[in-house]
């Protein structure tokens, strides 16, 4: 199992909390900036396209955040975690390949 104070996991925990927290900046300055857009009545191109991105970025935070634990659980010879968040991400590709394939 992991040790609650082993290196390898405050390294995950904090390549996570960056991650997390730069995609929620990120997805909320584009949504921002694009419902000005939109507001104003001006660009609304650019605006819509700004707030589909903000949208991409919010929704796909967490798929990345399982592709980077993914990978630290291999460098950590963690196999057990990392076969269930295998198991997640596997999950999460067939619905976003099933919810693309309907539209």
């Amino acid at each position: 199992m992991i040790d609650g104070d082993s290196p390898s996991l405050t390294r995950l925990e904090v390549r996570l909390g960056h991650l997390l927290v730069t995609g929620a900046i990120v997805s909320a300055t584009l949504l921002a900036v694009g419902l000005g857009l939109w507001l104003s009545n001006s660009h609304m191109g650019t605006a819509l396209w700004l707030l589909n991105a903000g949208l991409v970025v919010l929704m796909s935070t967490p798929i990345l955040r399982v592709l980077v634990s993914f990978r630290e659980y291999v460098a950590m010879r963690q196999w057990f975690f990392a076969g269930v968040t295998a198991v997640v991400l596997l999950e999460l590709t067939v619905t976003v390949l099933v919810a693309l394939s309907r539209r």
